[in-house]
């Protein structure tokens, strides 16, 4: 079948296809860089006719989304905090984050948790009531000979949002990678109401590749020394996630398998090296699985038809149930603090949002659940605020205000550049004793005074 009239018959100009918005209506924003840009440039145009219009995204990535800029008429929230998201917060208007468990992302579609709670608060102005609308609007690649549209690298929760919209936009941008899937990947012409054309130089966020300092590489080296050929490992981004992938791939590490929610960059050293095969894996077998990528060009470059590589649904990638199934699951995730209680808050820093819960509860568990599998929170020792002034990142207590990521019951592994504790069945006094002989040594007595304040010391242990 021939798609093409099907597909000019649903073009349409970006102003047009964003008439289709109300006051109080929910538009939902690719995730990533499936976000809109020129409908959202439309959208923003329209902000003296529209009040209360919710926008949802995840990971707001450049360019600023242009609503942003009229608070009145738009509530911008994300699912996850960005660094983008953070600044608009601080510096335009407000931003709010909505924290939920990753993984659950497609079924607060589906099930319509979700939708269901946006769809039965009815707008009401001027005496006006009525059913507010859901509305997906997010970035594909062009379509192909059979009527599909791939969702590029961000599969994430992207086909369930489309399930729940009323009115689902497309904008086709020429520059998406084509990313083979597992399933979900691509969506198909008789699942859109409108379809928008981005222009031909709309690029992807070029995500600048972190350089590790000298404390990532410290910690990455005490992780180095728990993989072992075979293991399948789970990155985020930074300079530690990268000071990892560069030392595999200068390893002589062999049959190392990915699966990851976030591909980045440091995934293609490992791959092109050779040293991360999937030739060992449990499931997807010779098979990267992830839901999402944020990185260089060359990265995005690297992924396009590349049959190396799986993008799947959160709900697969990021399902303990699934992550368990790895033999040898080796997590690794980034951490703000961690109390002498062994919790660890990786989102936020003196009441403020930095980042989000994201995957990181997902992955934790899965790793710990998995047979020989690891899961390790990293976090350099201490940090220098913009006073110059240097602080312990693990602290007795965490102040009034800051959200718990990861409860002490969870946490396996905490790494900084002074040692990697292992927390697991360990009671309070020894995790207490643990995490103080990896903290920064300018620190120590400090902690064991708190310590034995809050009776989690044994005096018999103090050296």
């Amino acid at each position: 079948m021939d798609y093409r009239e099907e597909y000019r018959r649903r073009c349409v100009e970006a102003d047009e296809a964003v008439k289709v918005v109300a006051s109080g209506d929910v538009v939902d924003y690719g995730f990533f860089n499936g976000k809109p840009v020129v409908c959202d440039l439309a959208l923003a145009r329209r902000a003296d006719e529209l009040r209360n219009v919710s926008i949802y995204t995840a990971v707001s990535v450049p360019p600023i989304p242009a609503v942003i800029n009229y608070p009145e008429s738009f509530i911008y929230m994300d699912w996850h905090w960005s660094k983008l998201t953070r600044i608009m917060h601080q510096q335009v208007a407000p931003a709010y984050y909505s924290p939920i468990q990753y993984h659950r992302a497609p079924a607060y579609y589906r099930e319509q948790e979700t939708s269901r709670h946006y769809r039965s608060w009815d707008y009401d102005r001027n005496d006006l009531k009525r059913r507010r609308k859901w509305i997906a609007i997010c970035q594909v690649a062009p379509m192909d000979s059979h009527g599909y549209f791939n969702l590029g690298p961000q599969t994430s929760a992207a086909s369930a949002t489309i399930e729940a919209a009323d009115i689902v936009i497309l904008e086709v941008n020429p520059n998406q990678p084509v990313c083979l899937g597992g399933g979900e990947e691509s969506i198909h012409i008789s699942r859109v109401d409108h379809i928008v054309e981005a222009p031909e130089d709309q690029v992807l966020f070029d995500a600048p590749v972190a350089t590790p300092n000298e404390t990532d590489r410290k910690v990455a080296r005490q992780i180095m020394e728990h993989i072992h050929d075979g293991c399948c490992i789970q990155l985020g981004i930074g300079g530690m996630p990268s000071a990892v992938g560069e030392m595999i791939a200068e390893s002589d590490l062999k049959h190392l398998g990915g699966h990851t929610e976030m591909f980045v960059d440091a995934y293609v050293n490992m791959i092109e090296s050779g040293r991360m095969d999937g030739s060992h894996k449990t499931i997807d077998r010779h098979r990267c699985a992830y839901t999402f990528a944020i990185g260089s060009q060359r990265m995005y470059d690297f992924m396009n038809n590349n049959p190396a590589l799986a993008a799947y649904n959160v709900d697969y990638t990021n399902d303990p149930r699934i992550i368990s199934r790895n033999d040898n699951m080796i997590s690794i995730c980034n951490a703000v603090q961690v109390d002498l209680l062994s919790q660890v808050n990786a989102e936020n820093m003196a009441g403020s949002q930095i980042s989000g819960n994201g995957g990181m509860w997902d992955f934790v568990l899965g790793a710990t659940w998995s047979k020989g599998g690891k899961s390790f929170i990293c976090l350099s020792s201490t940090f220098t605020d913009a006073a110059g002034t240097v602080h312990s990142r693990i602290l007795p207590r965490f102040p009034e205000g800051t959200a718990v990521t990861i409860p002490r019951q969870m946490a396996d592994y905490i790494v900084t550049e002074y040692g990697a504790a292992r927390m697991t069945a360990c009671p309070t006094w020894m995790r207490a004793e643990k995490l103080i002989q990896i903290a920064h040594p300018d620190f120590r007595d400090d902690l064991i005074k708190e310590a034995e304040k809050m009776k989690i010391w044994r005096r018999s242990n103090k050296r």
